[in-house]
């Protein structure tokens, strides 16, 4: 080979060793945030002072440290203990978040609690409130216990729905018993 082909071939070669590289394109909106952890089918325990307040259970949860919250999905269930750790309702929902910083509770997609006196609310969207131990919505609610079935929207309760108020009543019908 000639000298002068080598040399020509060499400089053909570092130029393309050189090129600089395409880098495919990402599209932030696309790019999903992670979760820090994840648990599957997994209790929560919420206490104060060694009281216990909720056992919440959740058949899957994702917990985001940038924006502290826990998000449960797969189904949730929420039982609620009085002060002096007796159980007073069961809350189900399809999923859920949890404010890392107030351990505060939002419940979404068929949400229901049932009360130990008998009393059944039914909502799309429901709050819990922990350091009040209240629940409350502006949603739809559709109230019955033993005595009364209420409907209207937005409500405020105790958790063990004994002293309720809503908002907006839209339909009422009183028992026979």
């Amino acid at each position: 080979m000639k000298p002068g082909i080598a040399i020509l071939l060499i400089a053909a070669l570092a130029v393309y060793g050189c090129e600089e590289k395409v880098k495919p394109s990402v599209d932030p909106a696309a790019a999903k945030e992670l979760p820090s952890q994840e648990s599957w089918n997994s209790t929560v325990v919420f206490s104060d002072s060694a009281h216990l307040k909720a056992v919440l259970w959740s058949g899957h949860i994702s917990s985001y440290t940038s924006r502290q919250v826990t998000e449960l999905s797969d189904s949730v269930h929420v039982d609620f203990f009085n002060d002096q750790e007796q159980h007073t309702s069961l809350l189900t929902a399809r999923r859920g978040i949890v404010h890392d910083a107030t351990r505060d509770l939002e419940a979404y997609e068929r949400v229901v609690v049932v009360s130990d006196s008998g009393t059944t609310l039914r909502t799309e969207r429901l709050f819990w409130n922990n350091a009040t131990q209240r629940i409350y919505t502006d949603a739809f609610v559709d109230i019955q216990s033993p005595t009364e079935h209420i409907m209207g929207h937005g409500m405020e309760s105790d958790q063990s729905l004994k002293n309720y108020r809503i908002f907006k009543v839209t339909g009422q019908a009183i028992s026979n018993e």
